[in-house]
């Protein structure tokens, strides 16, 4: 008798651990999750069993007292394992092989020593090896991750129940609930049923399909056996013998072991993420602003309307005073710009701009998680911090490479101080005038040189307090001039350094989060193929 069981149809194994593959290369260096290095793991393992041939290894599995050493000799046909109902029996796995299919190879992969080749060999079984796993409940922890290990790799897990402890909570919990996905490559064996009379064989028979269906096991079938009397032993070898001959039973293993990984790879994605608002033109200005008032773009600003108004002083300004301004050195120069290579003589960022800067990269890192899984926002979180850990020096050589324009004086104000030089001088030649005429007074010589007047004013006070006074009002007219012509190029270099600064953030932040981002669309993409 022979409950439940189907097999369902399979996609390419191929192509969906080639989409695994695609997805464990997206999320290496990425995600620090579990789920990936066993992924990666299985991928090892696939590419390893494909290169050991088509033999079908089978392992038994099972309690101590389920008879399952026994049911492993009476299918072998000899004395293989040793068979008994004290704690530990079986210690390590032993082997049944029938046929020539390269076995040998295949049980060094899995680590099983002990060998013992089936003579004759019954035709359907032919590349059949069985495994007698150690007891999964043994008390030696070694025994347990024996079984742990082996349920991994074998290609097809036949699990041995007892009429008494069928239902055990441990058993389903640990070990068969968690194959839900495995149910192609997953038999049941209720054995000892010949301690049961027919009706309570039917009744456990129930109990147990009720059980795997709510378990997900639905498609896994259901061998009742008796071990010592040989009763259901016939349909038990039919059952391995179709997985042997359909030659699948390594490639069923491995593709329902890349749906299982893909099932635990896809709590990483969200494939309704939405969009991506890292870039939105508010986010960018925001995070540039910010940026940009922490790289010291601010004193740039001030430092050039300064020195613009500095030298637009000197050239407006009467020309008998402007060497005092050369005694304050320019501060546009103090600030060591123009060269990309070296470090500037900006002042370090205070703790209002280094918060407002911190601020701005968690409102981006944020925009640009928004909607993913904690995985991927935890990744975001990194690239964020370790590309700010390079973002300061990147900001300063920005700063100190940007071109801050032509340094030419206006063409007003070049006219401006030639014609302040032209009045210094009429104010000069006034001066030296009263002078000569200071002198020839004093010669009592006054009388003889005639001194020319304008509406009764001296001609020579005339130049001479002329020249002074409109030098004076011509800086002071020329002053509003000078400061909204630095105010201009103040502006302009603002513009030019922000637009600098908002090159370092594409660069060094929202291109790296948008990075990541893609990463997890691309990933999410790969473990929608593998599962499907």
């Amino acid at each position: 008798m022979r409950l439940g069981g189907g097999r369902r149809s399979e996609l390419s194994l191929t192509d969906r651990l080639s989409a695994l593959r695609e997805a464990v290369e997206v999320a290496e260096d990425r995600l620090e999750v579990p789920e990936v290095s066993r992924a990666r793991t299985l991928l090892a393992k696939a590419g390893a069993r494909e290169a050991l041939g088509d033999a079908t290894v089978v392992a038994l599995a099972g309690a101590t007292g389920s008879g399952k050493s026994t049911l492993f000799n009476a299918l072998s046909g000899s004395e293989v394992s040793s068979p008994g109902v004290r704690r530990p029996t079986t210690g390590v796995a032993h082997a049944s092989v029938w046929g020539e299919h390269g076995a040998d190879r295949l049980l060094d992969w899995l680590q099983v020593p002990r060998r013992h080749r089936v003579q004759p060999a019954e035709p359907a079984l032919d590349g059949l090896v069985l495994l007698d796993l150690p007891d999964h409940d043994s008390v030696r922890l070694e025994n347990r991750l024996e079984v742990d290990r082996l349920v991994e790799l074998v290609d097809v897990l036949v699990w041995v129940l007892d009429p008494q402890k069928y239902a055990d909570a441990a058993v389903h919990s640990r070990y068969l609930a968690p194959l839900a996905g495995h149910a192609g490559v997953l038999v049941v064996v209720l054995n000892q049923v010949d301690r049961l009379d027919d009706a309570s064989v039917r009744a456990c028979l129930a109990d147990l399909r009720g059980l795997l269906d709510r378990e997900g096991l639905a498609a896994t079938p259901i061998v009742p056996t008796a071990a010592r009397t040989g009763a259901g032993l016939a349909e038990l070898r039919a059952e391995l013998a179709s997985r042997v001959a359909a030659r699948r039973a390594a490639t069923d293993r491995l593709a329902a072991d890349a749906r299982a990984a893909a099932a635990a790879l896809a709590q990483h994605c969200a494939p309704d993420a939405g969009q991506d608002r890292s870039r939105d033109p508010d986010e960018r200005e925001g995070l540039a602003d910010a940026l940009a008032n922490a790289a010291g773009v601010p004193a740039v600003v001030s430092a050039v309307e300064r020195s613009a108004r500095r030298r637009g002083n000197q050239h407006t300004g009467w020309p008998v005073l402007r060497w005092t301004s050369k005694l304050r050195a320019d501060p546009l120069s103090r600030l060591h710009l123009g060269d990309e290579a070296a470090r500037t003589s900006l002042p370090e960022a205070g703790a209002v701009q280094t918060a407002g800067m911190d601020a701005a990269l968690r409102r981006a890192r944020d925009a640009a998680g928004q909607g993913l899984p904690q995985a991927w926002r935890d990744e975001l979180r990194r690239t964020a911090d370790l590309q700010e850990e390079r973002l300061a020096d990147r900001l300063d050589r920005a700063v100190a490479g940007t071109d801050l324009g032509p340094d030419r004086t206006p063409i007003w104000q070049r006219a401006v101080g030639g014609l302040q030089w032209l009045l210094a001088l009429v104010a000069l030649a006034g001066a030296l005038w009263l002078l000569g005429l200071v002198g020839l007074g004093l010669l009592q010589l006054d009388d003889v040189v005639p001194l020319p007047r304008v509406e009764g004013i001296p001609v020579p006070t005339l130049l001479l307090v002329g020249g002074l006074l409109a030098g004076l009002l011509l800086a002071l007219v020329s002053r509003p001039l000078v400061h909204a012509g630095a105010r201009r190029r103040a502006r302009q270099v603002r513009r030019r350094l922000t637009e600098r600064v908002a090159e370092v953030a594409d660069t060094e932040v929202l291109e790296p989060l948008t990075e990541a981002r893609a990463d997890h669309d691309r990933f999410c993409a790969a473990v929608t193929r593998a599962g499907s």
